[in-house]
């Protein structure tokens, strides 16, 4: 077989999706060489197939994973603790597309929080203000509707009915977005054609994803070398404790090794401690950048829940945007409600046979059945809020199950903060209050799916004892090692996180940049 180790060492990226297609893209245009390894295939738009369960087999994270603790997924899905995609660009290419920014006090919880019992609760070693011009980047990158000039997405009717309930209960902020989905065409993408599969993924290619636009982009520099289906299984230290090198199963099973002068890990808040633990050595007994012990640990995956709506008439939810608009009146922080931080109300409309699958795992009878046989009349939304980061809830080795390449698997560990339950409670109600304002006639309370945000596990902290890395990514233990994606997320804030994840990748490849051309790295 050739060898493909690199001779000079590069930077290498581990993951393709929000922050590693970012970094691929923001780096190889400043004229940096990166190699992009990612564990899945290199799947097209028109590759997607839009029925929903052979689409989540050619999509997603499958690999053994497991679970333990209080939350609900643990008895549902106990194989399955998370919804991502394994394939280049990651769960860019499943993503519903909303793209709220952080509020500015998110991004100070303990300090406007003050102290909850259980929550590991931290402020963040950087501000909105430093944050706010990679936002505004982040939106052009990705096309976000409402936002830039750019003309908001039309209202389908699962958003009308969502509006029409925000209206009649008195909330005053919502739209049908931002969206990261063109309503227009923009940025050499068409605009949608509404055809209602998004986490099947968009044969259209009107939905911005970094497989769409940053790693082709990258490709075209010639500075960038992608290598699909290669899997991560340890980052090898010199011993000064620098990285060195990132050993890898490449597609064909075997064992290879490419030199590394710097290493971005992307793999999402599963993936990275899990890689970082495995990769425990003489001088790093408890697993890379790990001083603090706070490796894999704040583990936060938002508060959701769904709530679908039943009507005398049909509503035609599947037709238009999965995620389509978003109230945001709750996405406050108010003490008064019995719980800290705030959520969103978000539209999504699930297919028949997903809607089977999760609207109530395990149930059967007429009850549930009932909700499939009024599909066509039903509305449903999505809560996302804020969940309290616990130094319990955890991503850790399991010393006794191993995946297909012997690596041992991690395992997922969550328990629900009472502060979570009591802003779930809230929002279920809400949900309900605004659809019977609109005459529903039955409402059902669907709880959490697997997690698609996944957060918090190598967190940055002023303080190399309180977390993983600093203020741009950087490991306080290992000077060229940086974590680029939303495993770096102090807290969770209420809004969903790929465009904080985009904002905080183009400033990190701006800080690595000069870096590496001051020789600081």
């Amino acid at each position: 077989m050739k060898k493909i180790e690199l001779t000079t060492p590069s930077v290498v990226i581990v993951g393709s999706g929000a922050g590693g297609g970012t970094m691929a893209y923001e780096l190889t245009r400043m004229g940096i060489e990166c190699v992009l390894l990612e564990a899945g295939p290199y799947l097209h738009n028109e590759d997607y197939v839009n029925l929903e369960w052979e689409a989540f087999n050619q999509m997603a994270w499958t690999d053994q994973r497991t679970t333990s603790g209080s939350w609900r997924i643990a008895k549902d899905f106990p194989n399955l603790p998370a919804w991502i995609v394994k394939a280049v660009g990651g769960t860019t290419t499943h993503w519903s597309g909303a793209t709220p920014r952080f509020k500015p006090h998110e991004f100070k919880t303990r300090s406007t929080y003050g102290r909850i019992d259980g929550a590991n609760l931290l402020d963040w070693p950087i501000s909105y203000e430093d944050l706010e011009p990679y936002y505004t980047r982040a939106e052009d990158a990705i096309g976000s509707t409402h936002r830039g000039g750019r003309p908001p997405l039309p209202a389908n009717n699962n958003y009308k009915v969502l509006a029409g309930g925000a209206e009649k209960v008195g909330y005053k902020h919502y739209a049908t977005g931002p969206y990261g989905t063109n309503a227009a065409p923009y940025d050499g993408r068409p605009a949608s054609i509404q055809d209602g599969f998004n986490f099947q993924g968009d044969k259209n290619k009107s939905k911005w994803s970094t497989m769409v636009r940053e790693i082709p982009r990258a490709v075209k520099t010639g500075k960038l070398d992608l290598r699909p289906n290669c899997h991560v299984a340890e980052l090898t230290t010199d011993s000064k404790g620098r990285i060195e090198g990132v050993l890898y199963f490449d597609e064909d099973g075997n064992l290879q090794r490419q030199a590394a002068a710097v290493v971005c890990v992307a793999g999402n808040a599963i993936e990275n401690p899990r890689l970082l633990l495995q990769s425990a050595n003489a001088l790093f007994p408890d697993g890379l950048a790990n001083s603090s012990g706070q490796l894999g640990r704040n583990y936060m995956r938002h508060l959701t829940g769904s709530v679908y709506a039943q009507f005398s008439k049909p509503v035609h939810m599947y037709r238009g945007e999965t995620m389509a608009g978003l109230i945001a009146d709750e996405s406050v922080h108010n003490p008064g409600r019995g719980f800290a931080g705030g959520y969103y109300i978000e539209t999504i409309s699930l297919g028949p046979a997903f809607l089977a699958s999760f609207a109530e795992p395990g149930a059967w009878g007429r009850n549930f059945t009932s909700i499939l046989d009024g599909y066509a009349n039903t509305a449903g939304c999505w809560l996302v809020g804020e969940d309290m980061p616990q130094e319990s809830n955890a991503i850790t080795l399991n010393p006794t199950v191993s995946d297909q390449f012997g690596l041992p698997v991690a395992n997922v560990h969550y328990d629900d903060h009472p502060n979570d339950l009591a802003m779930r409670e809230h929002a279920y109600s809400a949900a309900e209050a605004l659809y019977e304002a609109v005459g529903s006639t039955s409402t059902h309370r669907t709880p959490p799916y697997p997690s698609t945000h996944n957060l918090g596990t190598c967190r940055m902290s002023e303080r190399p004892d309180d977390g993983v890395v600093d203020a741009f990514g950087r490991a306080h233990d290992i000077p060229n090692l940086f974590v680029s994606d939303g495993s770096v997320f102090t807290t969770g804030a209420a809004a969903n996180p790929t465009l904080t994840i985009v904002a905080l990748a183009m400033r990190q490849a701006e800080y690595l940049e000069e870096a590496l051309r001051t020789g600081t790295v």
